[in-house]
């Protein structure tokens, strides 16, 4: 085998890759259409190094430069994955531990481990001992815990928790929900369980007050956030994944049954 067709099927390869990525991230992303609070990811692209056949502005004659050069490219990889930050849709459901955030934040949440992780998930429920907790049963922060006897659970704009207890007239306030947020949200960590990890990229979390003078977004009781993926969307850059790939295997073939060619007449 040449030399040629050597570097045609390494190239072949790195298209095989990058589109096996991008369909891995459109995989991942319908995956998780009914996912709350579920932020789809976008893949970036960067072309690789060039074979410089003739260096722009390179000599031409004494007098004269070429003006553009001759650069042979060899390919393109994937350079990152971000986190579309976009705010997905709202779900009416009336559940009053059913809660989402209007605008930019996340809720902080108590692992096993001691870390804080972040989600735009504000499907809650209370434990057995009355504490609001998650889907994994990992708690709120800052903990809230809802008496066994109260009548009604009340959340307010500002994130303030109030309960009605029996016999009493007025509400009483158990706590208040604070969120988070970051100077660059695309560089958390996603580890799972729409989770996320402050990292040395996303900066220190910013905690405050929902719809305070830290640009927090407001607390909406009795609403969930949807995943903000758009199933359309990410069909059509599935579609478009196949078909680049189909047009890049045929130009790799062929240049390739071309140089074959020439390569037998030198023969």
């Amino acid at each position: 085998m040449s030399w040629m067709n050597t570097a045609h099927i390494a190239l072949l390869e790195r298209f095989l890759d990058v589109n096996a990525m991008r369909q891995s991230i459109v995989t991942t992303n319908v995956a998780n259409v009914d996912t709350p609070g579920f932020r789809r990811r976008r893949l970036q692209f960067q072309d690789l190094i060039y074979q410089n056949l003739v260096a722009p502005g390179a000599a031409a004659t004494q007098q004269t430069t070429f003006p553009t050069g001759l650069q042979i490219g060899l390919g393109a990889r994937t350079a990152a994955s971000e986190i579309i930050q976009q705010q997905g849709d709202f779900n009416q459901t009336g559940n009053p531990l059913d809660v989402t955030i209007q605008g930019p934040g996340f809720f902080q949440i108590q692992l096993p481990s001691g870390e804080v992780a972040y989600t735009r998930s504000g499907a809650f429920h209370l434990d057995q001992t009355g504490i609001i907790v998650d889907a994994q049963g990992n708690q709120l922060q800052p903990a809230l815990t809802v008496p066994a006897s109260a009548t009604n659970i009340t959340i307010g704009n500002d994130g303030t928790v109030s309960v009605t207890l029996p016999n009493q007239a007025q509400a009483q306030q158990v706590g208040s929900i604070q969120l988070a947020t970051f100077a660059n949200p695309g560089g958390l960590n996603s580890v799972g369980n729409n989770y996320f990890l402050e990292t040395t990229a996303s900066g220190n979390p910013i905690v405050g007050t929902p719809g305070g003078t830290e640009g927090l977004g407001s607390i909406q009781q009795g609403v969930l956030e949807n995943s903000n993926v758009d199933v359309v969307g990410e069909f059509i850059q599935m579609i478009v994944a196949q078909r680049s790939y189909e047009a890049n295997s045929r130009v790799v073939k062929a240049a390739d049954g071309m140089f074959q060619t020439i390569n037998g007449l030198i023969a």
